[in-house]
């Protein structure tokens, strides 16, 4: 997939994020034409003791959930970029960076001051218990 190697370095940031506790979204948006499948909505969880990722996959009738590690959560989205979608937003509480993709399929990278002013709440409570997030 030609996309995989610069959505890879977009998705190190979104990890770091993470990791440093100034994540406070993800989403999938702007789909080509009018798809069933609208948003793709990112956020952590914490399923038992570990840091896991929360995909909310909302369609024009329903919402569909799935549980996925970070790192699976990853070839789990890979097959989205594309199709449907052209575009993914990081919102973090330092930047907000855009992942674009134009008409012609080249990638564009962005940022832009940042919209929300507070991290994750799920993702400041795990990390405020004295655990950290490798991966």
């Amino acid at each position: 997939m030609p996309f995989t190697d610069s959505f890879k370095d977009f998705y190190t940031r979104f990890k770091t994020s993470l990791t440093d506790g100034t994540f406070a979204k993800l989403t999938f948006a702007k789909t080509i034409g009018n798809t069933e499948l609208k948003n793709i909505y990112i956020r952590p969880v914490i399923d038992g003791d570990e840091l896991k990722l929360e995909l909310k996959f909302r369609f024009q009738q329903e919402e569909l959930f799935e549980i996925h590690t970070v790192d699976t959560a990853f070839d789990r989205l890979i097959p989205f970029l594309n199709n449907p979608f052209l575009s993914v937003i990081l919102f973090t509480i330092e930047f907000d960076l855009m992942y674009k993709l134009n008409k012609k399929r080249v990638v564009n990278l962005s940022d832009q001051h940042p919209t929300f002013g507070n991290a994750n709440e799920v993702l400041l409570e795990y990390l405020n218990s004295g655990k950290t997030i490798t991966f």
